[in-house]
């Protein structure tokens, strides 16, 4: 049973970015309108048409220019990814909560109310679990070895770090840096922050239209990714305790080359091939600890130009950033973004 209370002084963004995905934009369209306004929020959804090559654009515009109040759509001429694509939502949303959905209609927006609830509750993320998928084995198999492993490393224990499916409070997504494929990493680099996640079963539809743009290439990716956020999650705001060690581990390499080429010597046999070896070893070694610092330097100045833009920061919370503004700090070319709605 729907217990959230009809809110007509909070708004809701929902982001959708979608590439080739002309046949379902209108159908999850009225799918959100139909579950957001009974509930009187103010709403609002942002269409992100990233590099169709089909009428996804058209049908975005159209949808724009039916509901202007409601409906603002960008598009990307190339496609640039899912994760710059959501960035560029979460930079325009205005929303107290935003949500970001996928645009082939295997998300349910029926599914809203539950998410804004768990988000009443004082949740800062709420993410969808797709418990029973109707997805092939080997998209599924993939996907879940990834969840398993980021859980494990992460210390974010969730069945589904995948769904694109999640709503959150508006501070999370304007704090959180969004690059590469990093958009399947916000439940755990918002925890460095303090923020905190909920998980709740969701219904999976089959796709009816389009093709799925997912394969094994993702689970490579993930790998990758979840070194990253690994490595931030234990040394972001300390590199030099990584670059450290590793740079150890060289000294003591070269330390045993030359204590080897030292005894070899007195042997009377070669260490040409040994010295060499042990002062590239330390050279490294000197080379990864003067990265570390400069690794330092970087973390130091960002913490000091955090603090003293925050006063700025603060008198601007809240407020949704304009495209040119987007544009002004380099955030999306001019040539690259259209706008409709």
């Amino acid at each position: 049973m729907n217990t959230i209370a009809t809110n007509t002084n909070r708004s809701v963004s929902f982001i959708i970015p979608a590439m080739n995905e002309e046949k379902t934009l209108e159908t999850l369209y009225a799918g959100i309108k139909k579950n957001i306004e009974g509930l009187c929020w103010a709403w609002e959804v942002i269409f992100l048409d990233d590099g169709s090559t089909d009428k996804t654009w058209k049908v975005m515009q159209e949808l724009a220019a039916t509901d202007s109040k409601h409906v603002k759509a960008y598009q990307f001429p190339m496609n640039k990814g899912k994760a710059d694509a959501l960035a560029l939502g979460y930079r325009l949303a205005s929303g107290d909560v935003v949500f970001t959905m996928d645009a082939d209609l295997q998300d349910d927006p029926n599914e809203i109310p539950r998410f804004l609830e768990k988000i009443e509750e004082g949740n800062d993320i709420v993410t969808g679990w797709k418990r029973k998928r109707h997805d092939p084995w080997h998209k599924v198999l993939p996907s879940r070895v990834f969840n398993g492993v980021l859980s494990r490393v992460t210390g974010v224990d969730l069945h589904d770090h995948n769904c694109g499916f999640k709503a959150y409070k508006h501070e999370v997504v304007k704090s959180l840096p969004m690059y590469g494929d990093m958009h399947r990493m916000v439940p755990s680099l918002a925890s460095f922050k303090g923020f905190n996640t909920t998980e709740i079963e969701v219904e999976h539809h089959p796709r009816m239209h389009g093709v799925s743009k997912y394969g094994w290439s993702r689970l490579i990716i993930g790998a990758l990714d979840t070194m990253t956020v690994g490595f931030l999650q234990r040394f972001r705001n300390c590199p030099m305790h990584f670059t450290g060690k590793v740079a150890a581990c060289f000294f003591t390499i070269s330390m045993a080359l030359m204590v080897a080429a030292a005894v070899i010597g007195f042997l009377g046999g070669s260490v040409t091939a040994l010295l060499v070896l042990g002062s590239l070893n330390f050279l490294t070694g000197i080379l990864i600890c003067i990265q570390g610092l400069m690794m330092e330097l970087q973390v130091y100045r960002t913490m000091e130009n955090g603090r003293n833009l925050r006063t700025s920061e603060a008198s601007t919370e809240g407020r949704a950033a304009s495209p040119l503004r987007l544009l002004e700090k380099g955030y999306s070319k001019p040539e690259d973004m259209v706008v409709a709605g």
